[in-house]
Formats: structure tokens, C-alpha cells, sequence
């Protein structure tokens, strides 16, 4: 969407506020499964990237099923019209609590990180007599490229997945899970990985671990690569869907798959990221020593993405697109030291009340808002609605 058209929409609108490019997100999630459909892959939308009731009902509109870490987004899913057969529950921490709302829904699946898990659930089952399906969440001890470590969950050095040094526990244990029904191998090794040869590596060492499984007689019917997909936040306008071509090829080329398997992934950022800006506006402009601030309305309780992970988003001028040029750190309002959105931002000259943009804010931007400092929540605007 053009600079020129977006301060138009949005021009008069209370700031801070989240907004929405829908038409984007529709294309991405048609562009995701007409990608996807060649190798009769499974989509699950991972909620955890933003939970917006609208976005929701694009998705699910979309024919993605729903990947969920809680018992609320699995709640959140089903009222927004996700069946309970394309739902599933991963997490590594799920309680008995979560996992009874679960079972009572009868959710598609459970992604299992840890031995112990399973006999809870198992017994869970049994006592109200039902039968849950589930996924072996291994941990595959994939090493993973150019991405932060804070989002990296297939190393040993992880809480994720079921370690090999437990296979064999495991092996002995499941035949005594009456209740358990063991469908799908899964690994998710992290998330905004744009180096395809991570999935390569994954796909490797999983049909490794897939084939030890097959000897030791438990064969699966489906198999979860999870999802970690990046996109490009520095050129969101030259790059604005991720590159789901590259990333259903790789796994087909390196994935070994049986002809009655089924193939399921767990895209969140690579389905949202993109279509979500936030808007922000700069209450005040200083200078202290050569640094100069812009200083807006909003903050890491917006957007926690550059606090917590030193991540980047490009930042615009809406109300100032030309002109001599400054380098800025944006900050927001919190009383945290941590609280910016960019240092050494280059914009041109930007003055008390100019309109900024976040972009990639689609995705673990209005899910991971906070009301640290007793902020109030951000509006949220669509561009279908404008």
C-alpha cells in the first residue's frame, strides 16, 4: 500500500493504533495454499502470531486448520469456526486443566514434548473416556543459521521436544498408554528462518529419527514439520509475502514421505507478518549530545519485538516522505531503557505530531501487548473497513 494512500486512510485516527492491509492477507493465504496444495499439504495457522478475531476468520476462510498453545486459543479457534478436526495443541507446558478442555473438544491432535507428558495425558483420557490422539514433538538438535537465539527450539540446549536420550523410554512406555493414539513424528526447530538450508538439515536429520521410530515398530501416518518460516523485514514493500515456493520445495525435495502419510506444517509469521503496521505518532523531538530522539505514543507494550529480541522493522515518516535526512533513535513512552523501536533510524527532518509506521508488525505485535505502565490497549483499524 502506498505511503500517500495509508496516511489518507488513516489521517485523523486516535493514535497508537494497529492496522491491517486485508486484501494482503488474503493473497498470503491464498498464495500459501495454492503453494502448498501441489504435495497435498497441511496448513495449521499458528495463533500465537496474532489472535485477531477478523484475521482469524480470513484464515480459517482460507482452508488453514490451527495450531494452538493454550486452552484459550484453542477456545479462540473454535469460536471462530476452525473444526476441532484441523485443531491442533502443541506446547511445552500444557496443564491438566488445558489439556481436559482439549480432550473435550476433541481436538485433531496433541504435540508431545516430554514423556511425562504423555502418561499425564493418558491418564487424563481415561478418566474421561476418550482416546487422544498425538505427536511426537522430538527435539531434532538442528543448529540453526541467522536467526536469534531466543527463537531457535531444536537444540539440545532447548526445553523443546522429546530428547533422543529419551527414545528409548518412550518406545518401552507407549504400549502401556491404552489411551493414547500415536499418529504424527513432529519437529519445529524455530522461527524466522529465511536460510532454506535449516529446513534441508531438518528434513535430514527427521527422516533419520523417522526411520530409528520405523525399526523399533511405531510408524506414524503423519508427519508435522512445524513452521519457522521468515519474511523479509527490511524491504516489506519489495518482498511483502514470504517465500512459500523455496520453502514447500525444499521439504519436498529432502522430506521422505510414504504415499499414506500426510504432511502437515505450523505457519504463523509467514501468514500475518506483513499485512500489520503500526502507527504511531511522535510526541516530542529532542537532542542530546549527536543523538536525536523522536519520541512517540508508542512503545514496547505495542510491539515488544525490538526490546525483547534486538529485532528490526522498518520505520516511515508518513507526514514527512521527503527532505533532508536525520538519523533518529524511535523510542516510545515506557519508563524502560529498553523501550525503542529503532536506533539511528534515518528519516527526514521529523517534527512533534508526525504520523510514523511500523512495518511487519502483523505478527507478535497486537498478541504480545501488555498494559505495563497501566497503558491503554491500542485500536486496531482494517483496511477493508476505512
Amino acid at each position: 500500500m502506498l505511503n500517500t494512500t495509508l496516511l489518507e486512510k488513516v489521517k485523523g485516527l486516535e493514535s497508537p493504533f494497529y492496522f491491517y492491509d486485508m486484501a494482503l492477507l488474503k493473497e498470503t493465504v491464498a498464495l500459501a495454499q495454492q503453494t502448498a496444495q501441489p504435495y497435498n499439504y497441511h496448513i495449521h495457522y499458528a495463533l500465537k502470531a496474532n489472535a485477531n478475531p477478523k484475521i482469524l476468520n480470513v484464515i480459517r476462510e482460507g482452508g488453514l486448520g490451527a495450531d494452538c498453545v493454550s486452552a484459550n486459543e484453542v477456545l479462540r479457534a473454535i469460536e471462530s469456526g476452525f473444526p476441532t478436526g484441523k485443531i491442533v495443541f502443541a506446547g511445552v507446558g500444557k496443564s491438566d486443566k488445558e489439556i481436559v478442555t482439549a480432550l473435550g473438544h476433541d481436538i485433531y491432535c496433541f504435540n508431545c514434548e516430554s514423556v511425562q507428558e504423555l502418561t499425564v495425558i493418558n491418564e487424563l483420557a481415561a478418566k474421561m473416556g476418550k482416546t487422544a490422539s498425538v505427536a511426537l514433538r522430538i527435539n531434532p538438535s538442528v543448529e540453526v543459521v541467522n536467526t536469534h537465539k531466543y527463537i531457535t527450539t531444536g537444540t539440545s540446549e532447548n526445553k523443546f521436544g522429546i530428547p533422543p536420550g529419551d527414545f528409548g523410554e518412550l518406545i518401552t512406555l507407549l504400549p502401556a498408554l491404552t489411551n493414547l493414539k500415536v499418529v504424527g513424528l513432529h519437529s519445529h526447530i524455530g522461527s524466522q528462518i529465511r536460510d532454506l538450508d535449516n529446513f534441508k538439515n531438518t528434513c535430514l536429520k527427521f527422516n533419520e529419527i523417522r526411520r530409528w521410530f520405523d525399526q523399533h515398530g511405531i510408524h506414524f501416518s503423519d508427519l508435522n514439520l512445524g513452521g519457522g518460516l521468515g519474511v523479509n523485514y527490511h524491504d516489506p514493500a519489495g518482498e511483502p509475502m514470504a517465500d512459500f515456493a523455496g520453502y514447500f520445495g525444499t521439504i519436498h525435495r529432502y522430506l521422505e514421505v510414504q504415499p499414506s502419510q500426510k504432511v502437515h506444517f505450523e505457519l504463523g509469521r509467514a501468514i500475518v507478518a506483513q499485512c500489520g503496521n503500526l502507527l504511531t505518532k511522535v510526541l516530542y523531538t529532542k537532542q542530546s549530545g549527536a543523538k536525536h530522539f523522536a519520541i512517540t505514543d508508542a512503545g514496547m507494550t505495542e510491539l515488544i519485538r525490538p526490546a525483547l529480541y534486538q529485532a528490526y522493522h522498518q520505520i516511515e515518516n508518513l507526514s514527512a516522505s521527503k527532505g533532508e535526512a536525520r538519523n533518529y533513535d524511535v523510542v516510545g513512552p515506557i519508563c524502560e531503557s529498553s523501550d525503542f523501536f529503532g536506533k539511528a533510524v534515518t528519516l527526514p527532518i521529523t517534527q512533534r505530531g508526525d504520523l510514523l509506521v511500523v512495518r511487519t508488525a502483523g505478527a507478535y505485535g497486537e498478541v504480545m501487548t501488555s498494559y505495563y505502565n497501566l497503558r491503554e490497549k491500542a485500536a486496531v483499524y482494517y483496511s477493508d473497513e476505512l
